[in-house]
């Protein structure tokens, strides 16, 4: 592979706070090594619409403490095609980009490795930026602590009016496929009950649980249903307790894209950065097709292909415990 000169950074698919303090890393890294910076607009769209500006050390000044992304993003069915990838190809090469870097989830870097396997002369790396922490290959996902400790503020705040009025809250969080939220969450707030699509829980389970803490003269009771849940959508699980649990006064939350906005955490800031040094450095190295990742706090490399393939990526079993012991 030839030595690099230029990259591109972009970010596609659902944001997450921590892409910019990443995007920020990505580019004075790359700087610092003799690099020259592309940001691409609007993820694989920008691309194609040849949407792209030259980056300095000052175009991501002050960054650090947005949410969102500064480059913005979108998700692309044209890149999905030979068609809409060739255009995608001609508009880097012309502008001497040898190296991107991507920041987002599986559709992400589906896209990526897609593209990389089509023009192996561009250099991919991926950075895992999704507030469902489901991606094979990094414990923790740039966004998943920024927006679990903002479900928590909200919970907190529920639980505050559902005392005050002896109130059963439903409550909705994301995570259609990863129950990851959902479960720290819970456990952070003293849920009652965690539905997880993880975990099939009847809704004669739900309801006895509920029942029993009546009985413990519980004031009010707070149960936390991920999106991805097998029961459907939190208002039909509403519905069926409602017909059983008669001494509460039943409410129904979904918290929705509030969970992608707000400052980044600390966690997210220095997570951000360390992945995207070390995309940056993974390139230099000769590196492409695979994943920048969080591992035993450390951070490794794993091909697109294993990270995309992997299915083994499952909730802690002692955090799934906890849930049923501490709830009573």
């Amino acid at each position: 592979m030839q030595k690099l000169s230029k990259i591109a950074v972009l970010t596609s698919g659902g944001d997450a706070p921590g892409m910019n303090p990443c995007i920020r890393a990505v580019v004075r890294t790359a700087i610092y090594n003799g690099l020259q910076v592309t940001g691409v607009r609007q993820g694989y769209q920008g691309l194609i619409d040849n949407n792209m500006y030259e980056m300095n050390n000052r175009s991501v000044s002050n960054i650090l403490n947005l949410g969102g992304t500064i480059l913005k993003t979108a998700r692309c069915l044209p890149f999905r095609t030979d068609e809409g990838m060739e255009i995608a190809y001609n508009n880097l090469r012309a502008r001497g980009i040898d190296g991107l870097v991507v920041i987002g989830g599986d559709g992400t870097f589906t896209g990526a490795l897609r593209f990389s396997k089509k023009y192996p002369d561009i250099a991919v790396m991926g950075v895992p930026g999704t507030i469902d922490n489901d991606l094979y290959g990094s414990t923790y996902t740039l966004g998943f602590d920024t927006a679990t400790n903002t479900v928590i503020e909200a919970i907190d705040k529920i639980r505050d009016t559902a005392d005050a009025h002896d109130r059963l809250f439903f409550i909705e969080v994301m995570g259609r496929d990863s129950g990851a939220i959902a479960l720290r969450a819970g456990i952070s707030c003293g849920a009652e009950a965690i539905l997880l699509p993880e975990k099939e829980t009847a809704i004669e389970e739900l309801i006895v649980s509920l029942k029993a803490g009546q009985y413990n003269k519980k004031s009010s009771s707070i149960v936390i249903v991920a999106e991805g849940d097998k029961h459907g959508g939190v208002y039909d699980i509403a519905k069926a307790v409602e017909k059983e649990v008669k001494n509460y006064d039943i409410k129904v939350t979904i918290l929705g894209h509030l969970q992608r906005g707000g400052s980044p955490s600390s966690f997210d800031r220095i997570l951000g950065s360390r992945l995207g040094y070390a995309a940056v450095n993974a390139l230099i190295a000769g590196k492409t097709q695979q994943m920048v990742g969080l591992q035993a706090n450390n951070i490794v490399s794993t091909d697109l292909e294993e990270a995309l393939n992997q299915h083994e990526f499952k909730l802690e079993d002692d955090l799934m415990q906890m849930m049923e012991i501490l709830s009573i």
